[in-house]
């Protein structure tokens, strides 16, 4: 059965070019919550043949992004942040799990964590959205 913010993040998702381009699979969303996995791919790494950090970046910003828009309401980021614990290398497989801390008519507050599948943690996130007016039609 398809929840509301299944409806929100499938529609999300066909104009997501970049988390497309990851190859993100969605494992689960709910409100205030969501959950995805990744394989780090060899053009995704930098000199250091370890996963660029904008990429561990960008992944957690789109588990938030997901997460924060699955309560129905536009959601855009205002300020965000991450701790890079441990590098990622090719073939690595990761999930971001998104979890809403605090939810205001006008702000959220996210909490990021990136493990590979065994456990490891990899990177913590914090973001912060502006909720507008605008309402997803689902």
């Amino acid at each position: 059965m398809d929840t509301k913010a299944k409806k929100i993040v499938d529609k999300m998702m066909e104009k997501d070019r970049f988390s497309q381009w990851m190859g993100i699979e969605r494992l689960e969303e709910k409100e205030g919550y969501c959950q995805l996995k990744m394989i780090i791919r060899t053009e995704m790494c930098n000199g250091f043949e370890i996963a660029h950090g904008g990429i561990s970046y960008s992944f957690a910003d789109s588990a938030l992004a997901f997460a924060s828009n699955s309560q129905g309401r536009h959601a855009v980021s205002i300020e965000t942040s991450i701790s890079h614990i441990k590098p990622l290398r090719p073939g690595d497989a990761i999930i971001a799990t998104a979890v809403e801390k605090n939810l205001s008519k006008r702000i959220g507050i996210y909490e990021i964590s990136i493990h590979k599948e065994n456990g490891e943690l990899i990177a913590l996130f914090k973001g912060t959205v502006f909720r507008k007016e605008t309402l997803w039609e689902v």
